[in-house]
């Protein structure tokens, strides 16, 4: 990859899952790629229209300044722009405490971020097929499907500098951290 005059190289590091996420109470267990798009983008609006409750659903979003953002919207969206009005979230963190406190919200979250003040949501890339609970292991055996490299660019020249560090990011005690904080390894 090369840009102004610098060559850069990237590293794949780890691996990312985003859990749909939303309120315990929320019945609704399973959800296709095509319903998260119409309710993202706006077309569905009620969870009765996705066998929940008549209740109006509330999607949260990452700020667009977020590469999950974009991740998502190019995943799970396929590249169509999300609603007018998003509820747009700066953090991770905010996501979870807003849905944990809004029956009818749904958000996309990091897998090392769910806890038990949220509901994650089995998903289907094959139309309604099979749904696909967000663990780690389903990250890694490849069964499900909203999952995301984690990678480090740096330039060339600089190789010298940062290969201790992209060495031990990628052996076996970087790859436990990457494991511990919730990510998925490499490996």
């Amino acid at each position: 990859m090369q840009q102004g005059g610098k060559t850069a190289k990237e590293v794949v590091a780890a691996y990312d899952a985003l859990a749909i996420v939303v309120h315990p109470q929320n019945k609704v267990t399973n959800l296709t790629r095509e319903q998260l798009e119409g309710i993202f983008t706006g077309k569905i609006k009620n969870w009765k229209e996705v066998g929940g409750d008549d209740l109006a659903i509330i999607p949260y979003a990452r700020e667009t300044s977020s590469g999950t953002y974009e991740f998502f919207k190019e995943s799970v969206l396929n590249n169509r722009n999300y609603m007018a009005g998003i509820m747009s979230m700066p953090a991770t963190g905010a996501i979870v405490q807003s849905i944990s406190q809004t029956r009818g919200a749904i958000g996309y979250i990091g897998l090392a971020y769910v806890n038990s003040s949220v509901k994650t949501v089995k998903i289907s890339y094959d139309k309604g097929k099979t749904f696909v609970e967000p663990t780690v292991a389903n990250a890694k055996n490849e069964t499900y499907p909203i999952v995301r490299p984690l990678i480090y660019y740096y330039e060339v020249k600089q190789e010298a500098a940062v290969k201790p560090f992209i060495d031990y990011v990628l052996s076996a005690n970087g790859q436990k951290i990457v494991e511990e904080v919730g990510f998925i390894t490499i490996r």
